[in-house]
């Protein structure tokens, strides 16, 4: 029988076997980015039509063919959101965030994104990003600090070898006018070989030219002035200042001057980071200054610095590099009910652990013993205990180590604390303060030993 319903293309379903994966990526971006002082925002999936258009570019492609847009009850425009930036800074203006925060005002999120694109590998409809916005500060290390929480996100994620940082600078409202006129006369004495959208772009933007994706547009472009050449002293100051802390914080770097934005509102530094092997575009991650954003959408003039990181991206290079943890996620005991009693005894136990923070399960679906054990193989239990009426009778069971077979005796009157100092001995006593699930789980994701997990506990760096 043929099914009724499949997901839309372009989007991806991520199942229990393969969640803990996502779950490791953002407990490592989460812990580095707090470690900076950065703070999480949850934003509306959807927003205003005209925040995008003004945010991301009405001229782009994103705006004028890649967008999922609606006009819902109300009769308004509305837009699912396409990328973090425009959100954000939405919000920092409407929550009065620039006036009621010390500045800089550092925020970072973990959202889904929507752009009608054509799927492919390292590309979906539906996409994942992780991004870092800095308000309030122009100077050179906010640009470097937003570039190095990438990199210790990419180093604990053991991808870092493997990207290449490049950077560039696109210069500033004074010196980028006479920048587009020498582009604007180069790329016209060649405007019948560009493509039909790049001859629109000479007119409007040339810029945007270089980052034409045309193989015959790119190689007009190989050749185009560039703007390093015509920064103004406060854009090259600022430029020099950056590849000075770059090389302060020990941060490889290449200058790639294609590198550019096609909106007036972004400003002096542009960088991506570029790996091999996520489809199309290497581009695992990419962000800039951009100055005019926020005086745009009707605040006062504000300099803000941010990137945008695609997980589907990152997590499939770490998938081809072998990055990803061996061992999944379990629970820490399956308790076995062989009887009416045993099950309850079962139900006890389970739930002292969970009380504890350590994920824990007994059967919900009246199985044999056989069967609870073989569901208890397939989750990858650490530890299974069989409690039947003889166990409850007595007070004692045995506790099986699933990896090692090795067996112990537990009294179940000790509930948790007696499974606790039967598996961890002596350091048992620190599961009160240090046992939780994360930690448990992390350290399961990191394949350490049994007493390395629980001494791990809540850390979950």
């Amino acid at each position: 029988m043929a099914l009724k319903y499949t997901r839309p293309r372009g989007t991806q379903d991520v199942l229990p076997q393969d969640s803990w994966k996502w779950q490791y990526i953002e407990d490592v971006i989460r812990g580095t980015a707090r470690g900076y002082g950065y703070g999480e925002m949850r934003l509306p999936t959807f927003e205003s039509t005209d925040l995008f258009a003004r945010g991301v570019g009405d001229g782009t492609d994103i705006v004028a063919k890649e967008m999922y847009t609606f006009e819902d009850k109300g009769g308004r425009s509305i837009t699912l959101r396409p990328e973090g930036t425009a959100g954000v800074a939405r919000a920092v203006l409407e929550n009065g965030l620039l006036a009621s925060s010390p500045l800089p005002l550092k925020s970072y999120y973990i959202q889904s994104c929507f752009r009608y694109e054509k799927a492919q590998k390292g590309r979906l409809r539906e996409f994942h990003q992780f991004g870092i916005e800095c308000f309030g500060t122009h100077e050179p290390v906010s640009d470097v600090e937003t570039m190095l929480v990438a990199r210790d996100v990419f180093k604990k994620l053991g991808v870092n070898d493997s990207i290449t940082l490049e950077i560039n600078s696109i210069g500033c409202p004074k010196c980028r006018p006479a920048y587009n006129q020498k582009l604007r006369e180069y790329f016209e004495s060649q405007r019948e070989e560009l493509c039909p959208t790049c001859k629109q772009r000479l007119e409007k933007n040339p810029m945007r030219i270089l980052d034409c994706k045309e193989e015959k547009c790119q190689k007009i472009a190989a050749g185009a002035p560039v703007m390093l050449d015509y920064l103004c002293e406060d854009c090259t100051t600022h430029f020099e200042e950056v590849k000075n802390l770059l090389a302060e914080a020990d941060a490889a770097y290449v200058i790639n001057p294609r590198i550019v934005r096609g909106l007036d509102y972004y400003t002096n530094t542009v960088f991506e980071f570029i790996a091999e092997g996520v489809g199309t575009q290497g581009t695992v991650c990419a962000g800039g200054r951009y100055n005019g954003l926020i005086e745009q959408f009707g605040g006062q003039p504000t300099p803000a610095v941010g990137y945008g990181m695609g997980l589907e991206r990152l997590l499939m290079l770490m998938e081809e590099q072998g990055k990803l943890p061996e061992e999944k996620q379990g629970p820490l005991l399956y308790a076995v009910g062989q009887s009416e009693a045993g099950r309850k005894a079962a139900r006890l136990l389970v739930a002292g652990l969970r009380n504890a923070g350590f994920p824990a399960e007994y059967d919900l679906a009246n199985r044999s013993v056989k069967a609870q054990m073989k569901a208890a193989g397939r989750l990858n239990a650490a530890y299974t205990v069989v409690l039947g009426d003889d166990e409850v009778s007595s007070g004692k069971a045995v506790l099986k180590n699933m990896e090692t077979r090795e067996e112990s005796e537990i009294v179940l009157a000790e509930g948790a604390s007696g499974f606790f100092s039967t598996v961890y001995g002596p350091n048992a006593a620190s599961v009160g303060i240090i046992g939780t699930s994360g930690g448990y789980i992390a350290a399961q994701a990191k394949g350490l030993s049994k007493a390395e997990k629980l001494e791990t506990g809540g850390n979950n760096g």
